[in-house]
């Protein structure tokens, strides 16, 4: 699964597995969760402090998320997107 971002400990992974809602993964520790691109939280368990990083980040590069997982739906390479600063 490739990675598309990295910051204060979190990892932002996307791969596209033929489902809907557009979606990305992120790990914290032994944490994982499942976000769409509006920054809800779809599935899984993270702190509240990641999910508000998250949401926070998720907000910012909503074009390059899309862009991502049109990318994905083609089996293409991924970009990377600037962490949140």
């Amino acid at each position: 699964m490739p990675t598309i971002s990295m910051f204060y400990g979190i990892i932002i992974r996307m791969y596209f597995d033929d489902h809907n809602p557009p979606h990305f993964h992120a790990y914290y520790g032994n944490y994982k969760a499942m976000f769409d691109f509006n920054s809800n939280l779809l599935q899984g368990y993270l702190p509240s402090r990641q999910i508000k990083l998250i949401q926070a980040w998720s907000l910012l590069p909503k074009d390059e998320l899309v862009a991502n997982w049109e990318l994905c739906k083609s089996n293409e390479q991924l970009f990377y997107i600037n962490p949140l600063q």
